[in-house]
């Protein structure tokens, strides 16, 4: 496909800026997400001065009102979401299990578990009627051509 547009949430940091990266040097239409404004901006320029058509919009994943917000704000600029990096995760705080708290832990599994299923659900939402997309969990694909 000639300029896929693709979506990647937890594109700040480590393997969501590298895909980033990578989709904007082969001419994709690049949304990229993550919490830290000023950040995004800044990735948002860097994937400009590649040549990409590109987007920083700022959203949390563990807040369904921002991927919601993320998804519509996509499909407005770009007209659809071809492929979707859910990138966005957490280490959580280093340390024992014994020291734990069940806060840390939570906020761990928000981020890494609930944001993916979020992401996945809106996703969705654009992809089915499209009757085509695929989402990419770092370590899983998820790819359907025709049905969902």
């Amino acid at each position: 496909m000639t300029n896929p547009v693709v979506l990647i949430t937890g594109a700040l940091t480590g393997i969501g800026r590298a895909t980033a990266l990578a989709f904007a040097k082969d001419g994709a239409r690049v949304v990229v997400s993550g919490r830290r404004e000023a950040e995004g901006k800044a990735l948002e320029a860097q994937l400009r001065s590649l040549g990409a058509k590109a987007a920083f919009i700022r959203a949390d994943v563990r807040h369904e009102d921002d991927v919601r917000s993320l998804i519509d704000q996509t499909v407005k600029r770009f007209g659809r979401i071809d492929a979707a990096v859910n990138a966005a995760g957490t280490e959580g705080q280093p340390g024992p299990v014994v020291d734990q708290t069940a806060e840390s832990y939570a906020a761990t599994f928000d981020t890494n578990v609930l944001g993916t299923l979020l992401s996945m659900k809106h996703e969705l939402r654009v992809m089915q009627p499209q009757g085509r997309g695929s989402m990419r969990i770092p370590g899983m694909v998820i790819s359907r051509s025709r049905r969902w």
